[in-house]
């Protein structure tokens, strides 16, 4: 009897003890089945926009400042090319600039007094040199018309002289006048042409040196470094692939029962398995076309269907995420 009532105690606590965890997992079930009517769980990836970046001109590369897995910044110089070629053109042209200024001032200065001077003295003496060949023509036409005590050879040269010195008086008179007047409205207007030609060559230059350093667009991080000094880029020849840290998303994919759940602006929580405290982000996109459930993602059924791809996106500002990294997302329905 008395080993009957150890039995039947031994009995009573295994009946206890299965009570006890069937009643513990319906409660379990029950806290589940809770749960997922209450919180939609999806499985994705980490995504991020990632930017080619590549020189505009085509050089040699000269330097090369960052490496693969640096933090850059926006407006950080990340790599230089060769530039001493555009630098000599730079100097010969700011040099044309300063010649053609100076003809500029002197155009719109007009002429100095001691050129005005100069240039009717130039004048005075081409009147006297051309007076005096035209009073020699005329004495030898003379003798040559009365008694022919010249040749004609002598009396046509001097006619040649005359008119030759009547010419350059003309020229003369022209310089001097034209100094007297200073430059015309349309030779400034063609020196000031010409110099802001120059001067827009010039901003040309310097804005295609500035674009011989290649400057980050954005906080990123490093991701390939493709190119190494030495080598010639291309604008069509990346020389870092650069991913931003501005836009983050997990890319999931809902099966179509659970899309009327989801909107966009939806507050959901991102979980890594790196810590247990939630990344915070929100439902941005929701795709109107169905699509077969890619391999790579993991859904609760292990089974062909139709889902939409959602991205949630994410504001995570100590950067814990990374590219493809696995994430579970949850929505509070």
């Amino acid at each position: 009897m008395k080993r009957f009532g150890k039995k039947g105690a031994a009995v009573i606590i295994v009946l206890v003890l299965v009570v006890a965890g069937v009643f513990g997992w319906q409660r379990y079930e029950a806290a589940k089945a809770a749960e997922a009517a209450n919180v939609l769980t999806l499985n994705g990836n980490v995504d991020v926009r990632e930017v080619s970046l590549a020189f505009r001109g085509s050089d040699r590369i000269a330097e090369i400042l960052v490496d693969e897995g640096d933090t850059v910044q926006a407006g950080q110089v990340l790599a230089r090319l060769d530039s001493r070629e555009l630098e000599l053109s730079i100097a010969k042209t700011q040099a044309d600039i300063r010649g053609q200024e100076s003809t500029v001032e002197k155009l719109r200065s007009g002429t100095r007094s001691e050129e005005i001077a100069q240039a009717q003295r130039s004048y005075e003496s081409a009147q006297a040199a051309a007076a005096n060949a035209q009073s020699t023509y005329a004495r030898y036409q003379a003798i040559y018309n009365d008694i022919q005590g010249i040749s004609r050879q002598t009396l046509d040269t001097a006619r040649h002289d005359a008119e030759a010195k009547q010419a350059a008086a003309g020229a003369a008179a022209s310089a001097y006048e034209e100094a007297v007047n200073g430059a015309r409205p349309e030779d400034i207007a063609i020196g000031e042409a010409s110099l802001d030609a120059s001067n827009q060559e010039l901003a040309r230059l310097e804005y295609q040196l500035s674009q011989y350093e290649l400057r980050a667009p954005a906080d990123g991080v490093i991701r390939s470094r493709l190119l190494q000094p030495g080598d010639m880029a291309s604008t069509s020849t990346p020389v870092f692939k650069l991913s931003l840290l501005n836009k983050k998303w997990v890319r999931v994919y809902v099966k179509e029962t659970d899309l009327g759940k989801v909107y966009e602006g939806q507050a959901a929580d991102v979980y890594i398995d790196s810590q247990s405290a939630p990344v915070r982000g929100q439902v941005g996109y929701i795709s109107g076309t169905a699509e077969f459930t890619p391999k790579t993602v993991q859904t609760d059924e292990l089974r062909t269907a139709l889902v939409y791809e959602v991205r949630v996106y994410v504001d995570d500002a100590d950067n814990v995420l990374r590219l493809g990294m696995p994430a579970t997302v949850k929505i509070a329905l």
